[in-house]
Order: structure tokens, then C-alpha cells, then sequence
């Protein structure tokens, strides 16, 4: 098979995931999860002969896969329509996910401060979730949001006291998940694990202490509020007032996108200090830094 048909072939299958799959949360818990053990079956003797048989331009194509794949090479071709540009390379990788996790949870704020109709204070997804390393600068096409976010993860908005949304962003920081909307100083304890110094929530474009007290409105993936269990599911299972907002993960980056390119504006690949490394702790210097 050439190279172009099994670039089309992938698509396809990406798109019959997506088509087709159940609910977004269970479709990234299979991806993540580790299987369980199945009971050991009854003793049976299997005889098979395996033939290695290479698969190149020798091989014929078979006319029911080429008419299964000519069904898909419209749906793959929409995918090429570019939503926007990007400066710089987006790269996935260190704390809050790298330049990729600051520019998704970027874009989920600002769709659901539109949603909303207000802004929102915080917003926090997994990297796991993010299931592309890199998106090069240049033209920025759907399928790179296709590749990048492929679950039908739903944003699900929430109110956590401050008290709670500190401990939220120790769990960020330590799982080295991503996040919009905080500026946390952190360093590295004796075993080279971060722990937070300071945090501020940036409010009205100021930065502001947490009120412990205080009720602040947070979006996530439906994926951590419902699924996640361990540390997230601790903290998120005190949530009120939850409400869906009716929008994909997916569908909320590619609106973003095309807002910013309809404002003009590129999209940027930039650390903005949300994630501070205090530069003096030991092995400050073999951390990859978010700032």
C-alpha cells in the first residue's frame, strides 16, 4: 500500500473512532487504563502455520477495501482545511504539558468564557489527553486538533471553594498536567518533586491572591470529574453546581482557532510564567521548565 493510502487509511480509522465511539470519558479511561486479567481459559492445543506475506506495490488492491476507503477520502480531505497559523512550534513535553497544554487550556478558557458568558477563573485538563507531541509552525489544520485531542472529552463547568482549587493545582503541578488561568511559583523538594511556593489566580487581568473562602468557577473534561478517580477524583468529587456546557474538548480548540484567525491573530507558542521554577532549589536545572 503507498504511503498516501495508509496516511488515508489512518484518518479513516481515526474518524470511525470517533463516529462511533461510546462515551468520551470511557473512550480515554480504555486508551489509559491499564487491562484488567481475564480468567485463564480451559488447556486446548491450537496448530496454525503463519506466513509472512509483505505488502507492497506487488500486491493488488482490493476493490472492496478501495471502495471501504473511497467512502472516507471526502471526510479525510475536510480535514485539510486549514483553521489558522501558528508561530513557532507546539511541543508537548515538561511541566503543565508544554506549550501544547498551555495552548489547549488557553483555547477551552476562552470558548467557555464565551459559553458562559463570563469569564472563567481556571481551566485544567490531563496531558495524557493530549495525544500529539507536536504541531509545527505553520498552516494549522484541522486534522492536527483531530490528531491532537481524538476522545469526545465534554467541558463540564464547576464551583471549588479556594481551599480547594489550591489543592487542584498541587495535583496539576505534580501530575504535570495543564492549566489557564493560575500563576504558580513552584520548587523541588530533596526527592526532585515539585511542590508549590506561591499561587495567584489572574483575575480581570490581575493577578490575586486565592480566598481560601472564596467560590471560584473551574472548567474541566468531563474525563476527570467522572472518571479520573485517584488524586482528581479526591478533589473534584467536592465540585457544586456542575453544569455541561454542551461542547467537545475538540470542537472548542477548533472554534478558538477560528476566532483568533478571524481577529486576525496567530497562534502563538509562548511560556508565560504560568509555571514558575524557584531556579534556586537543588536540580532546578535538569527540570524542563514551563516559563
Amino acid at each position: 500500500m503507498s504511503p498516501p493510502k495508509l496516511a488515508l487509511l489512518r484518518l479513516a480509522l481515526l474518524l470511525c473512532i470517533i463516529a462511533g465511539g461510546g462515551h468520551a470519558a470511557f473512550a480515554q479511561t480504555a486508551a489509559t487504563q491499564k487491562p484488567s486479567a481475564s480468567p485463564s481459559p480451559a488447556a486446548t492445543d491450537i496448530h496454525a502455520r503463519v506466513t509472512e506475506v509483505g505488502v507492497d506495490a506487488t500486491i493488488p488492491d482490493d476493490p472492496a477495501f478501495e471502495k471501504m476507503l473511497a467512502a472516507y477520502s471526502p471526510k479525510v480531505r475536510a480535514l485539510d482545511l486549514v483553521i489558522g497559523r501558528l508561530t513557532g512550534d507546539l511541543r508537548k513535553g515538561g511541566t503543565g504539558a508544554g506549550s501544547l497544554g498551555n495552548f489547549v487550556t488557553d483555547g477551552l478558557r476562552a470558548e467557555s468564557s464565551r459559553k458562559l458568558g463570563k469569564p472563567i477563573v481556571l481551566t485544567v485538563t490531563n496531558g495524557g489527553g493530549l495525544r500529539k507531541n507536536i504541531i509545527a509552525s505553520g498552516d494549522l489544520r484541522l486534522r492536527d486538533v483531530f490528531e491532537l485531542l481524538p476522545f469526545e472529552n465534554a467541558l463540564v463547568a464547576f464551583d471549588l471553594t479556594g481551599s480547594q482549587v489550591l489543592d487542584l493545582l498541587k495535583i496539576v503541578l505534580t501530575r504535570r498536567d495543564a492549566q489557564s488561568g493560575a500563576r504558580i511559583k513552584y520548587r523541588l523538594n530533596a526527592e526532585k518533586k515539585p511542590e508549590i511556593e506561591k499561587v495567584l489566580l489572574v483575575i480581570d487581568g490581575m493577578e490575586k491572591e486565592i480566598d481560601p473562602a472564596a467560590v471560584y468557577t473551574v472548567v474541566s473534561i468531563d474525563y476527570l470529574l467522572n472518571v479520573a478517580g485517584g488524586d482528581y477524583g479526591a478533589v473534584l468529587k467536592q465540585a457544586k453546581n456542575i453544569r455541561p456546557l454542551g461542547l467537545t474538548m475538540r470542537d472548542a480548540i477548533t472554534d478558538y482557532v477560528k476566532a483568533e484567525t478571524a481577529a486576525g491573530r496567530e497562534i502563538k507558542s509562548a511560556f508565560d510564567g504560568r509555571f514558575a521554577l524557584n531556579k534556586e532549589t537543588p536540580g532546578a536545572a535538569e527540570e524542563t521548565p514551563n516559563d
